[in-house]
């Protein structure tokens, strides 16, 4: 069995067949799904999605992108949400210096936020990077310096000099549909190299369809695509791949609770 450890169901594309979304998960083997907080006054549709369904848990957080309008300056909210049984992580939350949808230092300040929040209810931050690697690094080492919090780079796309700081920080690293995309080499040699303990699978959907789906709403569904490639360049079976990244997922997330089948 699968968990499709970062989506968003909350998403039109998702929400409107809720019900057929995650019958289709279950009917392809992915036992349980993280939907993620990109915006706090959203957060009670997250969070209601997941109150419905045993084996769907979720974070609370601001993405980047909305670093302008919801950045948090304090982690108080973020730690008030948590209290919540089904909210098992931080974020999304980091930086996106490739749109700029916010003000770089908006961006900076909230992804410190969160990593207050995270360190004070040690739940785990689920970090969104793009085109800003030395300064994730560089935010991540100077605030693990203050105090150790577990996490994650989603939806990792990343350079290597990210790869192994995160690493070497004691985070995860979660691999998307990217890995089947023919131009992302250098993400399957870093793919190789990560430790099969430290590997999440994720779909992010509804974007980023792996192939062979490449063109349509990507759903929970597809995330054994994902695990399959990753499970090819691991030179490992399918099998152990799932077990393998299952058990990091509860290992991570502790919080959340193990739906009866895993």
């Amino acid at each position: 069995m699968l968990i499709d450890s970062h989506c968003h169901l909350d998403f039109p594309e998702l929400a409107g067949d809720e019900a057929g979304v995650l019958a289709r998960a279950r009917t392809a083997g992915v036992a349980g799904m993280l939907t993620i907080g990109t915006r706090l006054d959203q957060f009670e549709r997250v969070r209601a999605i997941a109150e419905r369904h045993d084996n769907v848990w979720c974070s609370v957080g601001v993405h980047p992108h909305e670093a302008k309008e919801e950045g948090q300056r304090t982690p108080d909210r973020l730690i008030e949400a948590a209290r919540h049984p089904k909210v098992v992580g931080i974020g999304e939350t980091g930086l996106d210096f490739y749109y700029e949808h916010s003000p770089r230092a908006e961006q900076t300040e909230s992804f410190r936020a969160h990593i207050a929040a995270s360190r004070q209810t040690r739940l785990p931050l689920i970090v969104h990077t793009r085109d800003a690697d030395r300064e994730t690094v560089d935010i991540l080492e100077e605030e693990a310096a203050q105090g150790a919090f577990p996490g994650v780079i989603h939806c990792f796309s990343a350079g290597p000099r990210v790869a192994w700081h995160a690493l070497a920080l004691g985070l995860y690293i979660s691999i998307s549909g990217i890995v089947t995309f023919k131009a992302a080499e250098e993400l399957r040699s870093i793919v190789r190299d990560v430790p099969l303990d430290r590997l999440l699978v994720e779909t992010d959907s509804p974007y980023l369809a792996p192939v062979p789906k490449r063109g349509k709403t990507n759903e929970p569904a597809y995330v054994g695509h994902t695990a399959a490639k990753v499970a090819e360049l691991k030179g490992i079976a399918v099998a152990a791949l799932e077990a393998a990244t299952t058990e990091n997922f509860f290992r991570l997330f502790a919080k959340a609770e193990r739906p009866r089948c895993v």
